[in-house]
């Protein structure tokens, strides 16, 4: 199993929850967490305990980014006008890795974010290799032309499991997508709940 794969494994069980509606998720078999406590019934969980399962969730589901990352974008996101935890899912979703993953070039966000730094990724013709790289309304990612016949990407654009949502624009004849805005929470196809209203409070106390 690939470290990526691990990784990925690891944060469905510790959340115990399928968070990225993978078919081979191990929690599709065991709905408790890891190690010899796993099994261990749970107690009711603290205010400050669900906004803490609430971030870590939120910022597993984008490739585990780094805390300081995600505490700057939710920084930037409280400083912009509109509702926060909408704005926060904007920000996330406008990342290029996250783009690339959305438009089913690659299978999953680890993938994305490799697929990205191993430069296979035009951003409006030019090759861009940062996954944090922030998407505007109307750019246009390309897969670049001698990365297109690669096996994670053609296999990637037959998955039934996912649908390119309506924020996207994907020609998978091209291997080209356009993305046309930053969605809110009830635009994107999360496979559990998000709760970026939890996030928000965790990290205004």
């Amino acid at each position: 199993m690939s470290k990526r794969e691990s990784a990925k494994y690891k944060i469905d069980r510790r959340m115990g929850e399928n968070i990225w509606g993978r078919p081979k998720s191990p929690v599709n078999k065991r709905e408790y967490g890891p190690g010899q406590h796993g099994q261990r019934r749970k107690g009711k969980m603290s205010d400050f305990g669900l906004q803490l399962r609430a971030k870590q969730k939120l910022k597993g589901y984008y490739g585990d980014i780094s805390e300081k990352q995600f505490r700057a974008t939710y920084e930037e996101a409280s400083r912009r006008k509109g509702d926060t935890p909408d704005t926060l899912i904007g920000l996330l979703e406008s990342r290029l890795d996250a783009v690339v993953y959305r438009a089913k070039f690659v299978p999953t966000i680890f993938a994305a974010r490799q697929f990205v730094n191993h430069g296979h990724v035009n951003v409006n013709g030019k090759r861009t290799n940062i996954g944090s790289f922030r998407c505007k309304p109307g750019d246009v990612i390309e897969v670049r032309e001698k990365s297109k016949q690669l096996v994670i990407v053609l296999e990637s654009v037959g998955l039934p499991e996912r649908d390119v949502p309506d924020y996207i624009e994907a020609d998978h004849n091209k291997m080209k997508a356009t993305f046309v805005r930053a969605p809110g929470l009830a635009d994107v196809p999360y496979a559990v709940q998000m709760e970026p209203n939890l996030v928000v409070e965790f990290y205004s106390r």
